[in-house]
Parts: structure tokens; C-alpha cells; sequence
């Protein structure tokens, strides 16, 4: 397993690409802006892109998308359903892509990466469909804006709620392990 991380867009949105490497897959996490580094990001990695993975339908983690899927027009983009919208509606979520494309997890649904296992573990708060993905066996887990380092992501963005966040970040405290946790923003 290798993970490989930029900073993109005017937020410095994490962008991650989590490769297995024997198998020859990888998987794209919130590539928030800047679509032609994050498609050389996956070019460099020497593997096929598996998956868009999005933690949340914010902008600052899901702008590239679009351009992405110009490249990479056979790509499943997932997100859970409650941060999707139909259409542009002036708000801060993410816009559905083509039917073709357009894939939703939940709580409990894994995803193969090659020899991975991502889980997916809702953690609403900072929106009602934030997620962190969890590589299981691995110690891994990405935490989109749920978790930071010392901190956590805003509540008060529609769909935030404070006590949900509360919550989630409860439920991540309780995790078996020492876990690395890689945020949206800012250090590990």
C-alpha cells in the first residue's frame, strides 16, 4: 500500500491517491481542484484509477471531479446520497455526474481496492453525508473534514450539525487502534 498526498486548490484541500501498488489499482480521495496535477499524481503512480472517493460534497473536495472524467471516463465517482444534488442550487454541495459515473455508499459498505478493503463509516457533522473511509487491516483512515489534527470541520455550513459532530467524532475516538488519520486540510 502507498499513499500519496497534494494540497490543491485555494482552501490547500488534501488531496490523496492510495495505490496497491502489486495489484496495479488506485483509488483518487476529495480531488477538490486542480485536476491536471491530480491526473499526474495518478499518471506518476504507474496504476489504473479504480475509484473517485469523495469524504463530503464540498467545493474545496470535489471541483476536479468533472475534468477528471474527461481523463477518466469509465470511473465510478462515489459520495454518499445526502451530500448529491440534482442540480445547481447555489449550495455547497456536490452536483451529480451522468448516471454512468454516479455510484453512493453507507455506513458498513466496503469497497476492494486490489488487496484493500476500504469501509466506509458515516460521520455526519460538518455535512449530513460526511464519511471517513477506513482501510481496513491497514491502520489507515481518511477523515475528509470530520477530523483534523487537534481540530475538527465547521458545523455551521447547511447540513452541519454540532451535536452530530460531537457524535462522529466519538464513534472515531472508539475505533480499535492506533489509527494514522489523514484529514482534508492541514497535517496528519
Amino acid at each position: 500500500m502507498k499513499i500519496t498526498s497534494i494540497q490543491v486548490g485555494p482552501i490547500m484541500t488534501n488531496c490523496y491517491l492510495l495505490c496497491d501498488e502489486t495489484a496495479g489499482v488506485c483509488a483518487l480521495i476529495d480531488p477538490g481542484d486542480d485536476a491536471a496535477r491530480v491526473a499526474r499524481l495518478v499518471e506518476q503512480s504507474g496504476c489504473t484509477l479504480q475509484y473517485i472517493l469523495l469524504t463530503h460534497g464540498h467545493f474545496d473536495h470535489t471541483s476536479a471531479v468533472r475534468p477528471l472524467l474527461e481523463q477518466y471516463p469509465d470511473v465510478p465517482v462515489y459520495i454518499h446520497e445526502k451530500d448529491a444534488v440534482d442540480t445547481e442550487r447555489g449550495e455547497l454541495l456536490f452536483r451529480k455526474v451522468g448516471p454512468e459515473n454516479q455510484r453512493y455508499y453507507k455506513e458498513g459498505d466496503t469497497l476492494p481496492l486490489g488487496g484493500l478493503t476500504l469501509r466506509v463509516l458515516e460521520t455526519p457533522g460538518h455535512s449530513e453525508g460526511s464519511v471517513c473511509l477506513l482501510v481496513e487491516g491497514q491502520g489507515v483512515l481518511f477523515a475528509g473534514d470530520t477530523l483534523f489534527r487537534c481540530s475538527c470541520g465547521r458545523c455551521d455550513f447547511p447540513g452541519g450539525d454540532y451535536r452530530k459532530m460531537l457524535a462522529s467524532l466519538g464513534r472515531l475516538a472508539a475505533l480499535e487502534g492506533n489509527l494514522r488519520v489523514l484529514p482534508g486540510h492541514d497535517m496528519e
